[in-house]
Formats: C-alpha cells, sequence, structure tokens
C-alpha cells in the first residue's frame, strides 16, 4: 500500500470519523445507554434447551428457531467451533449434537453424520470436558461416579483456608455452588434418547493427563476419599451444606433474575434450585426464566442467547470514543449516557468484600443488574468517561431521567449535579485504589484472588478458575489515574512497576480480556504514557516495534485467538479487523507515531474497510471470556474503538480545532 501525504490520510481520517460517529450516536438509546449484542458459541443455545428439558419446561415455542440457528453455525466440516474461524471443537460439538437430537434430527441426518465422525475420531464423549460430560450425567448419558466429586460442605470452609469458595474467580465460584448441590443429589432426568453412538469402546471412562503434576496427583487422591465419603456423607453435615449453599444461591440472584450477569451460573443455578425442591412457578424461577428472556436475540425465525450483556462498559466506551471524535462534554448524547452512569454506581458490598471487609463500595459493574459482582476494569472506564462531561450537566427538565433514578438527582441544579459527579468519581477511586493486590497489580472482580493451588483440582479443565491481576485490567486503572492527575500517588508507581515486569520480552503484553497481544499492548502502552513513562523510553519503543512488526499487508492488525493456545504460531498474527488495528493505533498514538508510515497505513486500512453505515464488518471473535476456552464477539467494538482511534489520529494531526467534518 502506498504512502498517503499526512494531510491526505487527516482528511479521509477525519470524513471517515465522522460518518463513524454519526453511526455511533444513532445507537444509543433513549435512555442513554448503549449495547452492542454479545456473540457466543452454540453452547450457549445447547445448554439453554437442555436446562429446558431438565426442568421440564415446554419446549414448543423455543426448539425449532434455537435448532435451526445452531444447524447455520455448523461448519462445513460437520464441527462447531469456540469461535469464527476456529478449529472444530470437540465438547462444543457435542453439546451442539445433543441439542439437534433433542430438537428432533435422526442420527443419521447428514449434518450429523458428520459432527459424529469428528466426535468419534477425537475420542467420544470419554474425551470431552468435564461441564459436558456433567450435562451428560444430567441424562443418565454419563456416570456421575465418573466425574470429580463436589461435596456442597465446601461451602463451610472459611475464607483463610485453602479451596474455599472464594478462592475461586467469581465467575467460578458463582457456578462451582450450585455444581455442588446437583452434584450431592445426582439427578437423572429423561432425555428422549440415547448418545450411545458417540461412545468409542475401548476408551477410559475418563482421560487423565498426560503428565499430571504433584498436586494434580495429590488431588486425584483426595478425589477418590471424598467419593467414598459421598456414598456415605454424614447425614446432618450434608443436610446444613445445602440449606447454606441454597441460601447463599438465592441471595445472589440479581435484580434481573439472572446470577452474575453471565449464562454458566445462572443455568446451573435454576437446575440446582429445581433438584433442591425449586418449582418452575416459583418466584425465583420465574424471575430467572424472565431473565432468560432478556439475553434472547430473536430475528428471521432464528433464536440465539447472549452469554452476558455489557450495557455499562459499552456505555463508557462510547462516551470516550465520542469525545475524543470531538463532541463537546456538554453534548447532550453525552449528559445522558453520564446520567445513566451516575445511577448504575454500586453503593452495597458485594463478594469482594470477603477480601476487603473494610472498605466501602463504590464500583461499576459490566451490567445494569450486577450489585454483587462490581469490576475494577468498568469501574476504570466509567471514571474516564464521566471525566469527559462539563462541568454543568443539562438542566432537569431538559433531561431524560432513566426509570429507578434516585429524586434527588433527577431534579438536580447544574451545580449539584456536577457535585454527584465528583463524589461518585471520589467513591469509585477510593474503591479502585483499594482492590490493587498485594503485587501491585489488579485482577478484574476481586483482590489477591491468586491461589494457584485451586487449578489443580480434577473439575478445572476449562476456563480460568482465579482472577489474578492483568495487565489490561491494571493499565485501565493507571490510564484513569493519569487522567486524575495521580499518576504520581503510591498506588499508581507500585501498578505502573507491575505493568512494566508484565512486558514481554518482545515488547507486547498479554491481553487477558481481548484478543490478545495486540490487546494488552493497545491498553499498556497509553497507560504507561499516562503515568509518566516516556515516549522515548526503551520499553515503549520495543512495543512500537512489536507492533510495527505484526502489521499486516493490508495495514491493519489482527490476532487469532489461537494465540492463547499457540503464542509462537498465532502472536499478534490474525486476519486484519477494525477493532484490533485501532487497539494497535491507540498504543501507537500515544508513543508519539502519528507521522509514521505505520498509523498512516492502519488509518488508511480503517478508511478503507468502512461500511456505507459507518461501521465496520467483523465476524472474528476479539473478546475474551476464558483465555483458550470461551470467546467474544462484542459487536460494538467494532464500531467503538475506530471512532477513538480515528479520533484521537485526527487530534493528533491537525490540533484541537475542527476535525474536517468531525465536528458536532
Amino acid at each position: 500500500m502506498p504512502r498517503l501525504a499526512a494531510p491526505t490520510i487527516a482528511g479521509r481520517a477525519a470524513g471517515t470519523l465522522a460518518r463513524a460517529r454519526d453511526c455511533l450516536l444513532a445507537q444509543q438509546d433513549e435512555t442513554g445507554w448503549w449495547k452492542g449484542e454479545l456473540e457466543t458459541n452454540v453452547t450457549m443455545e445447547a445448554e439453554d434447551l437442555l436446562m429446558r428439558r431438565f426442568l421440564g419446561v415446554p419446549l414448543d415455542d423455543v426448539l425449532e428457531p434455537t435448532a435451526a440457528w445452531i444447524r447455520r453455525q455448523q461448519r462445513a466440516d460437520g464441527t462447531w467451533a469456540k469461535f469464527y474461524g476456529g478449529p472444530g471443537d470437540l465438547s462444543t460439538t457435542i453439546e451442539a449434537y445433543a441439542a439437534l437430537r433433542l430438537a428432533g434430527d435422526p442420527s443419521d441426518a447428514a449434518h450429523l453424520r458428520l459432527a459424529r465422525e469428528f466426535i468419534l475420531e477425537g475420542g467420544g464423549l470419554a474425551s470431552s470436558r468435564v461441564f459436558t460430560r456433567l450435562w451428560l450425567a444430567l441424562f443418565g448419558e454419563w456416570s456421575w461416579d465418573e466425574l470429580p466429586a463436589l461435596p456442597p460442605e465446601l461451602i463451610f470452609l472459611p475464607s483463610r483456608v485453602p479451596l474455599n469458595i472464594y478462592d475461586w474467580a467469581c465467575w467460578a465460584r458463582q457456578t462451582i455452588v450450585p455444581l455442588t448441590v446437583i452434584a450431592a443429589h445426582r439427578p437423572r432426568r429423561d432425555l428422549g434418547f440415547t448418545l450411545d453412538e458417540l461412545r468409542v469402546a475401548g476408551e477410559p471412562a475418563a482421560l487423565p493427563d498426560a503428565a499430571p503434576s504433584l498436586w494434580a496427583r495429590r488431588f486425584a487422591r483426595l478425589d477418590r476419599v471424598l467419593k467414598a465419603y459421598e456414598r456415605r456423607p454424614n447425614r446432618r453435615l450434608r443436610r446444613e451444606a445445602l440449606r447454606r449453599a441454597a441460601a447463599w444461591i438465592v441471595r445472589r440472584q440479581e435484580a434481573d433474575g439472572s446470577w452474575g450477569g453471565i449464562q454458566p451460573p445462572w443455568v446451573y443455578s435454576m437446575m440446582a434450585l429445581n433438584v433442591l425442591g425449586y418449582g418452575t412457578d416459583d418466584p425465583v424461577m420465574k424471575a430467572a426464566f424472565a431473565g432468560l428472556d432478556g439475553f434472547t436475540v430473536t430475528e428471521g425465525g432464528l433464536r440465539r442467547l447472549e452469554a452476558c450483556q455489557s450495557p455499562v462498559w459499552d456505555t463508557a466506551l462510547a462516551m470516550i470514543a465520542l469525545s475524543d471524535a470531538g463532541l463537546p462534554g456538554d453534548h447532550e448524547a453525552l449528559r445522558r449516557a453520564g446520567d445513566l452512569l451516575l445511577h448504575e454506581q454500586i453503593l452495597v458490598s458485594g463478594d469482594w468484600s470477603v477480601r476487603r471487609p473494610a472498605l466501602r463500595p463504590g464500583g461499576w459493574a459490566f451490567e445494569f443488574e450486577n450489585d454483587n459482582y462490581p469490576d475494577i476494569d468498568d469501574t476504570a472506564e466509567v471514571v474516564m468517561a464521566l471525566r469527559r462531561l462539563a462541568r454543568g450537566p443539562l438542566d432537569g427538565a431538559d433531561r431524560v431521567v432513566p426509570q429507578g433514578m434516585s429524586a434527588d438527582f433527577a431534579g438536580a441544579t447544574p451545580q449539584r449535579a456536577s457535585a454527584g459527579r465528583d463524589r461518585a468519581i471520589s467513591r469509585g477511586l477510593e474503591w479502585l485504589l483499594d482492590m490493587q493486590c498485594g503485587d501491585g497489580g489488579w485482577g478484574a472482580f476481586d483482590a489477591d484472588n491468586t491461589r494457584e493451588l485451586i487449578c489443580e483440582l480434577p473439575f478445572c479443565d476449562f476456563g480460568a478458575v482465579i482472577d489474578p491481576p492483568s495487565a489490561d485490567v491494571t493499565a485501565h486503572v493507571l490510564e484513569m489515574l493519569g487522567g486524575e492527575g495521580l499518576e504520581h500517588h503510591e498506588r499508581a508507581r507500585r501498578g505502573l512497576r507491575w505493568l512494566m515486569k508484565a512486558q514481554l520480552a518482545d515488547g507486547s503484553w498479554f491481553g487477558r480480556w481481548g484478543a490478545n497481544y495486540v490487546y494488552g499492548t493497545g491498553a499498556a502502552v497509553p497507560a504507561a504514557v499516562a503515568a509518566g513513562v516516556s515516549p522515548r523510553d526503551p520499553s515503549i519503543r520495543r512495543a512500537v516495534g512489536w507492533l510495527a512488526t505484526h502489521q499486516n499487508g493490508d495495514g491493519g492488525w489482527g490476532e487469532d485467538l489461537r494465540s492463547y493456545d499457540d503464542p509462537a504460531g498465532w502472536s499478534g498474527r490474525g486476519e486484519s479487523t477494525a477493532s484490533q488495528t485501532a487497539w494497535a493505533l491507540l498504543a501507537l498514538l500515544a508513543a508519539g507515531e502519528q507521522d509514521s508510515p505505520t498509523v498512516e497505513r492502519g488509518v488508511a486500512f480503517l478508511c478503507e474497510t468502512q461500511t456505507p453505515s459507518g461501521t465496520w464488518d467483523e465476524p472474528f471473535y476479539t473478546g475474551t471470556g476464558f483465555p483458550g476456552d470461551f470467546y467474544i464477539n462484542y459487536h460494538l467494538y467494532r464500531l467503538v474503538f475506530p471512532v477513538q482511534a480515528l479520533g484521537r489520529y485526527v487530534q493528533a494531526v491537525q490540533g484541537d480545532g475542527d476535525h474536517e467534518g468531525a465536528g458536532t
């Protein structure tokens, strides 16, 4: 691609930015929020159908449109993958196969025959992950004896004792507690057919780790002891454990009926309560079903489910992007969004307070209704977004007030509302600073959730189960602290030291919550510069060099999710996407590279690939749930991050004046 003169590329960038800005503005809800779809793999839909079968609820309205969606996602080789463009995945394919059999597809149908061949070549049911075999056990297609023991007495362990429930990351904790209830009851419901055709003769009941660690071998012995206890548990102890587990589960149901606002604890909590005697007409269960309806997308005769929703996260990112695009701080769209975010601050304690009992609440969550689990990443982005607002908000008569907003804020004068914003930011900062881990970094939901011993348990073969500090979350906190003028705060200095130590030898950073080294580097460089590191510092120059080396021939950046499993083969490599290109540009711009050919080619890629509607096509998944196991296509990422990157580029090359069409 030939290098374009700076004024030419800047003008094209400004026009591209204006169209993208208008597209983003048009997607704002009238009450102030943005929310893009979170697309995942078909295990969401397959497990939804299996859960409904387990609970005995009618499937008439959901079965065929859900099955149609699952069929549409099948690849030409008969498999289902964990992410777009990825290889076929055994467990995902098994669950999709079971769901389509439930929908009435015959086992000898061509599409299921192809899937079955892949499953058998991969070792059959015995080679699937523990969670898949657990679903099979619910319907008698796998033996409970061949699953790792999960006694509900785990609920008794105090937080200071290893392997207690608070050693698990919040998402795993919310899943494990209901699973202990289910495992204690060992239910077996009727599936209506068998999956014997997916078994491989002569295979062991459960395939062992090829090279188990010392602790893995010890836990395997412990598992045998626990299974012996399971055959004759102490009845009094078991009753009390189940009572406490049930109370723990019910206490953590959110206002929207979910658990944690995410699919795994949601479905397992519903089944756990059901085996405890909660009927589907119980208020707790009715609220759970109603909440699932809100996570369901139905269009064109197809039905799919979101594993999660991200309105707070999306709204904060959109506000920052639009501000970077030139919207003034008193723009109505930013005001309405700011009002909403102020209302969403969480002022009650959650599970995080187990590690920080004296800390006042003050964070924000990913979702609208997730008061038990505010997170550090969202809180940092929300604070940065709120700082983009002008001091005096819109008069109360002109503002759209979200339903449920407190009366004192809804009727606030500009001065009172400004003070309310400052108080919210101050309290959020207090919460964020004290959620710093002992090593100086920040995790996502908990402080010091780093006990790796739990990862050796036989049950932990899928997904991250602890929440240690990550470069991307730590970077977002540091960038926010820099914007607050707190880069010299002792907590910020410790965080910066942690971040710089986390840089890899090649100059990149690992990305925990986005794909992957491009995401981590795109977050770390702006944060380091905001925290006082010079753009000429060797660490920043190594990062710039890594990004330049990994730019694709079309000018963009992309990274395949297989980089989590095979960094040598995939780190920084993959088909170009708009979101990943924007992440790379954000880092390069923070490093002062706005006039470099590398940046110009990246900006040109965004200009040339924009759709007529102002957004970008992005079928690839660039969000991470569990590295190596579960991924997300955030549909708003393809728009919000390019707006942010283009806005900063235009500002860098043209100054703070008019943006050649990108103004308001």
